[in-house]
């Protein structure tokens, strides 16, 4: 950590240095202030052009004096026209705050994760964007971690992994977390060993938007996205400073403190992210476990900006975090344990990885870039005469080139995963130390096939070391049948390495899990389809806004991986011989009227596992989930919001059956100018398992942990204080 603050502190002093009389444009989203990528900026009368980067930033050099008209356009938004002087009144900041286009909304959003220059409404890949107020309501519920926000989304669902440490996963119509991928800015960094926490070690309030896509997305982002991939986009500096605090205690203890500082110096730019967040062990009704641990973490995420010149920038940012998390008997916790009162969970953690990107323009419609990160995780797991300690390496490396013309989008690149993982401390069981490398070449288009037709076609070859070659096509559609109505589909392959971190493991403390053999186990390769129609207009002479949403989705995965008991009380990963597959539905519906909005999510799961001519339900995955929230909302005076979540009954592991359960909530935000106070009602009706259901078997002393299937933590209230300065 002093090594990170120390660098931090030298790319200060050296800002100013860097800062030169150019001139440099913003071009954000009116309405959610977010940067628009891909803009064009044209001063006709001097026949000079240039487009804006990710960041929404488009920069001119060695511009001659005098008073010139300069043109903004955007599809989807209305041009934009503005008169520049030179030289250049140097206080001014050149801000443009595009309207969308009439009859557009507010989802014509510009995304990253298909690394395209088009809005969401224009890509054939199904995206779901968490941005702007959601974000931020979401970010009042869990400021310390982003559970909230993807819990609460159709079709996810947030598994608790760890009964007494809280680690979760996140499972993606119907299956286990591990075939998620979480990346942050497109960067694998929360994988291996560091999956089980990721979730919690991650606060909201420097993150811009959270990009969802369901189903296989292996083109660009490798064979792991066999469920979905997630993708945590971070704010990027703009001309006007941004200084943030979020200020956030609760009823079980939790104390979260985070800060965010963003500013634009010329040709630089700076993020700062810091955060301490922290929680007294919380065991409510007097319960035998802590719901809540006690645990206290630090976040650190430094990035820095550079704009060369107008064709050549660079990215580099540090994320840090150090965080203490034990869970398990209260009174042993509080330090009054005695020879019943002894079991303990504990998790110690330190977390290291870097965030490298070099884009250079080579023509107009022609970028090059090149993208590293490095990542170091070291976890010390302790329960009573147990411990699990290891250290995981990862480096991910790739150059990739892009094109744009006039209908027609490519993107190729070549990238090399490397993921080490060495046990630090010999138990029972052979060490389970494992170097996976990963060699991939990728390819996609684009096409504006016509007015109601885009397609994205893409090709992946990857050669994983020890476990043979690869190839995943993909291919997506969208037909846009009117204004109102449009339609997507889409498919391809994936596959997933074998690998100890699993659900399975994380709930047992990796105690007697033999290692993963590349002679016995083989690759889980999977193949999905999905389709969904979109339907949105106004209704009551357009009083009421309404839109409609349906999914259809279906995954097969061949030979999947699962712990088997062997004797002597050890466990081995083996390859089923057979194939598990999900498929279902989601549906969105969403009314808005004045300053109501409604949202109602429902989405139909049944996932099975075939082997051996038997067919038995994939564990803890609930067939029925009612999504339904009521916002009201007074432009920058006011926020109320009313939640009721339902989970149907769900198979657990052991055989036996969860009980159904709903969850209700209400939060209220009162704002003004530059800061705002809110509070939020969690689980005001105390929904537990503990309440209806066991969560252990055996004495306290040497607990045997069942499935968490529902909440622990039961009833909460949180408030806090959001200041905004600039």
């Amino acid at each position: 950590m002093k090594r990170i603050i120390v660098f931090f502190a030298a790319w200060i002093i050296s800002l100013p240095a860097l800062a030169q009389n150019t001139f440099t444009a913003t071009i954000n989203d009116s309405r959610s202030a977010q940067p628009l990528p891909g803009a064009i900026l044209t001063f006709p009368d001097l026949q000079r052009s240039a487009s804006s980067n990710a960041q929404g930033r488009a920069i001119f050099l060695n511009m001659p004096d005098g008073r010139y008209l300069l043109e903004i356009r955007f599809l989807g938004y209305e041009a934009r026209q503005d008169s520049v002087t030179f030289p250049l009144d140097s206080s001014r900041a050149f801000i443009y705050n595009l309207v969308p286009s009439e009859g557009e909304e507010l989802e014509e959003v510009m995304v990253s994760s298909t690394r395209s220059s088009r809005t969401i409404a224009d890509i054939p890949t199904r995206i779901e964007v968490i941005a702007g107020e959601e974000l931020d309501e979401k970010g009042n519920m869990k400021p310390g971690d982003i559970r909230m926000i993807l819990n609460e989304s159709t079709g996810i669902q947030t598994q608790q992994t760890s009964a007494t440490s809280a680690n979760a996963s996140i499972r993606i119509q119907g299956l286990d977390g591990r075939y998620t991928q979480i990346l942050k800015d497109g960067f694998p960094l929360f994988s291996g060993a560091a999956s089980g926490l990721g979730l919690l070690q991650t606060p909201p309030l420097d993150l811009k938007q959270v990009e969802v896509i369901k189903g296989s997305a292996s083109t660009l982002y490798g064979g792991g996205a066999i469920a979905g991939l997630v993708n945590l986009i971070s704010k990027t500096p703009a001309d006007q400073r941004e200084l943030n605090f979020h200020l956030n205690g609760t009823s079980a203890g939790g104390l979260d403190l985070n800060g965010f500082y963003s500013e634009q110096f010329g040709k630089a730019g700076l993020t700062l992210f810091a955060s301490r967040n922290s929680n007294k062990a919380y065991a409510p009704g007097k319960t035998d476990f802590t719901a809540i641990p006690e645990f206290t973490r630090y976040t650190l995420n430094p990035k820095l900006f550079l704009n060369f010149n107008d064709k050549t920038s660079l990215i580099f940012g540090i994320n840090s975090s150090i965080e203490d998390r034990t869970g398990g008997d209260p009174l042993y916790i509080e330090g009054d344990g005695d020879a019943t009162h002894s079991f303990f969970e504990q998790n110690k953690s330190e977390r290291v990885s870097t965030q490298f990107s070099l884009n250079h323009k080579i023509n107009e419609n022609t970028e090059l870039s090149v993208r590293n990160s490095l990542s170091y995780f070291d976890r010390k797991l302790t329960i009573p005469d147990y411990l699990f300690d290891g250290t995981q390496h990862g480096t991910f490396t790739e150059a990739s080139i892009s094109t744009r013309g006039e209908k027609t989008e490519w993107v190729a690149g070549l990238n090399l995963w490397t993921d080490q993982f060495k046990e630090n401390h010999q138990t029972e069981v052979p060490l389970r130390d494992y170097t996976q490398t990963t060699f991939g070449a990728f390819i996609q288009n684009n096409v504006h096939a016509s007015d109601w037709l885009e397609i994205e076609a893409g090709l992946r070859g990857d050669q994983i070391v020890d476990y043979g070659f690869v190839l995943l096509p993909r291919v997506s559609a969208l037909v846009k049948v009117s204004e109102k109505f449009n339609s997507r589909i889409g498919g391809g392959l994936g596959y997933k390495t074998p690998t100890i971190f699993t659900e399975e493991s994380e709930r047992i403390q990796y105690q007697n899990v033999l290692p993963i053999s590349s002679t016995t186990n083989k690759l889980e390769k999977s193949y999905g389809v999905n389709w969904d129609v979109n339907y949105r207009t106004t209704l009551f002479n357009d009083r009421v806004s309404f839109s409609i949403n349906n999914l259809l989705f279906y995954t097969f995965l061949n030979n999947p991986l699962t712990l088997n008991p062997e004797a002597g009380n050890q466990y081995r990963f083996i390859n089923l011989p057979g194939h598990m597959d999900s498929k279902g539905m989601e549906t969105n519906l969403k009314l808005a009227y004045q300053d109501f909005k409604l949202f109602i999510g429902y989405s139909l799961t049944d996932a099975k596992i075939h082997t051996s001519g038997t067919l038995s339900p994939n564990p803890l995955t609930a067939r029925h989930r009612l999504n339904n929230v009521l916002m009201y909302e007074v432009e920058e005076k006011w926020k109320l919001g009313a939640e009721a979540y339902y989970y149907s009954e769900q198979i657990l592991n052991d055989g036996a059956t969860g009980k159904p359960y709903w969850i209700f909530g209400f939060m209220a935000e009162k704002l003004w100018e530059s800061f705002s106070l809110y509070v939020n009602f969690e689980n005001y009706t105390d929904t537990r398992q503990t309440r209806f259901d066991t969560i252990y078997t055996g004495d306290i002393s040497n607990p045997v942990f069942r499935d968490i299937y529902a909440p622990l933590d039961g009833f909460v209230v949180n408030g806090g204080l959001k200041i905004r300065l600039r």
